[in-house]
């Protein structure tokens, strides 16, 4: 899955710095998520931090964009490989490759 921000976002800027993917940036009205890069924190927390901070509560699942845990982590080992960047080992909660 990845997340998406509804038109509730009032812009406090305070979700952009919190993603570890670089996933949010300012739309042409509001913030908004990209798909390809939200991994709703897999490989870097417990919970999408996003949704931790926001206060307004305007970042719930995009029904768009469903994806399970292992898919989320595929995307997580992705974007690091891409960047460089060693991932660290999978969750236990996940099953293996």
């Amino acid at each position: 899955m990845a997340l998406i921000i509804t038109d509730e976002c009032i812009n406090c800027d305070v979700c952009e710095p919190e993603c570890p993917n670089e996933a949010i940036y300012l739309g042409p009205e509001i913030y908004e998520i990209d798909p390809h890069k939200c991994t709703e924190c897999v490989g870097h927390f417990d919970e999408p931090q996003c949704v931790q901070v926001c206060p307004v509560a305007c970042i719930p699942v995009n029904p768009q964009h469903v994806e399970d845990q292992p898919t989320l982590w595929q995307k997580y080992q992705r974007l690091q490989a891409a960047a460089g960047k060693a991932p660290s080992s999978a969750p236990s909660d996940l099953p293996p490759a």
